[in-house]
């Protein structure tokens, strides 16, 4: 007499497949979720690493715009006329004259030799001999401009940062001279000595279009005020 042998038929195997695919679907479903959501982070780290940079060397340009040394700009001798507007913005450009005081060019526009006590005299290009008692400022004359989506850098345009939304520039000014107090935001400068801060608006997108478009500010004060 034969043993009937047990074992799985068509109905319990297409059940079995069917779990088993549900199953793939699910994890599949699971690690897309999760991709997704590191690309995600990933590129938003991306553009805040990215603006952090920008807004950090554009901070240390602004707090120290418009210094020509240690005496008044009325002092130096053969001052150059953009001396006395050391802060621009007009037509997406953010010009500004600041010290080099990391020597980060490799030539300076100018140099502004001085005793710091009597005198003092602007130079185009470097000044490289100085007499005992004399110091020497070496400035740059910084552009930033926007334009097609990059912020750029410089006469020659280079480009600091890619996938640049928008740029902004306003000017915190203040009611009175020599006070900081009524400071207000304006998009236009009108007149230097009123000048205290820099307020940066600065928006950036990501490429992929993963997140949305992230804006970030800053707001600088100046250590100099402009005549």
């Amino acid at each position: 007499m034969s043993t009937p042998r047990s074992g799985f038929g068509l109905i319990e195997l297409m059940v079995a497949l069917a779990l088993g695919m549900l199953v793939v679907l699910g994890m599949t479903q699971m690690f897309s979720s999760c991709r997704e959501a590191y690309l995600s982070q990933q590129s938003s780290a991306m553009l805040q690493e990215d603006a952090r940079y920008v807004l950090s060397k554009l901070a240390r340009e602004i707090r120290m715009a418009g210094m020509f040394g240690c005496l008044s700009i009325d002092r130096i001798v053969d001052a150059p006329p953009v001396f006395k507007t050391p802060v621009s913005w007009q037509g997406g450009v953010l010009r500004m004259i600041s010290p080099d005081v990391a020597l980060q060019a490799a030539k300076p526009d100018w140099t502004v030799v001085s005793d710091c006590a009597t005198y003092a005299r602007a130079y185009p290009g470097a000044k490289m001999t100085l007499a005992p008692g004399e110091m020497a400022f070496p400035l740059r004359e910084l552009f930033y401009r926007f334009e097609h989506g990059q912020l750029k850098i410089g006469p020659n345009k280079t480009v600091l940062l890619d996938n640049v939304a928008a740029f902004d520039v306003s000017f915190g000014i203040a009611d009175l001279a020599g006070s900081h107090s009524g400071l207000r935001y304006e998009n236009r400068l009108a007149k230097g000595s009123s000048l205290r801060s820099i307020r940066i608006g600065l928006t950036l997108r990501d490429r992929a279009g993963r997140v949305k478009d992230q804006a970030y500010q800053l707001e600088v004060a100046l250590r100099n005020l402009l005549a």
